[in-house]
């Protein structure tokens, strides 16, 4: 019996029918008092308009600003009144300052340091330890590695202490769905790299490897979204994996590795993760550039979906950007998806393809549009503006 069997058995043995079931419906949706707003988070209208005909796909520098302006700019402008402390917004808030960092234009981590002020700097406390909570903690984080200002930090490490003081058990992981790999690790990294405590890298390399030793498929090398999809499969018979998912934790991977130590005694584990993935992923593209929501079983979803998309085309590119993924080989991967995605931009800048809030491959309509994939396409936009900057030292790494 190998590692991942044996605590899948451990997991079985030590959770009550009652508790699998609790799992099960937690994992549907968050539960213990605070509900996501599915209306805010994003809506799919019948009539969007048609799509957008003045962008380019070109991987050049003026093109990715151009459409990820207009993208931004509309998303902010159709969001307004509706932001909130929630993971679908976090996410379209790391992809704000993203664009801000990659265009050179403070607009869109101004709003996003104005939404936070409305905010108090504070997370939603409602039902710790859970993940999807402590998610905006990333956004409050990084405004203030530019701004020192104490407040903006305050919530957020008083959440995390008390996170680093939660048991670490393998038969009751504190992470115990995929998505949560995108949601606190990034926040524990960037707590240490602001603070030089050691502490916060271990409380994530605990958590992280009891969620990859029960999720992780080292034959498939991709992760399942929970224990409840262990054994689910497709209808062709092949395991199921969601593709956001899988997006949720390579962008994860992303946010860790880039504030982890070069010399941390785990690091290579985490790189080997992530090449694992990246290259499997890259092996899943469909012909139009994008992946479908279930990776294995593609002909039994109609529509490529942009989210999951995002977030590998985030990955991928972040892997060539930084000589951990060879780009003769990769480039072409984020190429396609990219044009992929820009084709889902309607005239107005509304994103669409993006399959509403879920766990599980789901369908969607082509005007379906949510703050998380708006989130992910920015973050993959800012790594292909890196990419345009020949001489950069990231690039020299290579």
């Amino acid at each position: 019996m190998n590692r991942q069997s044996f605590l899948i058995s451990l997991f079985l043995f030590s959770v009550s029918t009652s508790q699998i079931r609790c799992f099960a419906q937690r994992a549907a949706g968050p539960q213990q008092g605070t509900t996501v707003d599915r209306q805010a988070s994003g809506d799919a209208p019948t009539d969007p308009g048609p799509l957008a005909s003045d962008l380019s796909a070109k991987l050049d520098r003026a093109d990715i600003e151009r459409v990820m302006r207009k993208v931004a700019d509309w998303q902010l402008k159709d969001a307004k009144g509706r932001f909130n402390q929630q993971w679908t917004y976090a996410a379209l808030y790391d992809g704000l300052l993203a664009t801000s960092r990659a265009i050179g234009d403070p607009k869109y981590s101004d709003a996003v340091t104005k939404i936070s002020e409305g905010f108090e700097w504070k997370l939603l406390d409602t039902r710790f330890p859970h993940a999807d909570d402590q998610a905006i903690g990333q956004a409050y984080l990084d405004l203030y590695r530019l701004k020192r200002e104490p407040v903006r930090m305050a919530a957020t490490k008083e959440i995390m202490d008390r996170l680093g003081a939660e048991p670490v058990v393998a038969s009751k992981p504190t992470w115990w769905w995929c998505d949560a790999l995108f949601m606190a690790p990034p926040v524990l990294v960037r707590m240490y790299a602001i603070t030089g405590d050691s502490k916060y890298l271990e409380t994530l390399d605990r958590n992280w490897q009891v969620t990859s030793d029960l999720l992780y498929s080292p034959a498939e090398h991709l992760f399942f979204r929970d224990a409840r999809y262990l054994t689910e499969k497709e209808k062709n018979g092949k395991p199921l994996f969601w593709a956001r998912g899988n997006g949720w934790v390579l962008g994860g991977l992303v946010n860790v590795l880039q504030f982890m130590p070069k010399n941390y005694p785990t690091r290579d584990r985490y790189v080997a993760q992530f090449r694992e993935m990246a290259t499997r992923i890259a092996q899943l593209q469909t012909a139009d550039g994008l992946w479908k929501t279930g990776l294995l079983d593609p002909d039994a979803y109609m529509a490529s979906e942009v989210s999951g998309s995002a977030f590998f085309t985030y990955a991928i590119a972040w892997g060539i950007n930084e000589g951990i993924l060879d780009r003769k080989t990769f480039r072409p991967v984020v190429e396609r998806s990219w044009a992929g995605m820009v084709k889902h931009i309607y005239a107005d800048g509304r994103l669409g393809a993006i399959q509403p809030i879920g766990a599980a491959p789901d369908s969607f309509t082509p005007s379906s549009s949510y703050v998380y994939g708006v989130g992910g396409f920015l973050l993959a936009g800012s790594e292909l503006m890196e990419s345009t900057h020949k001489h950069s030292p990231r690039q020299i790494r290579q």
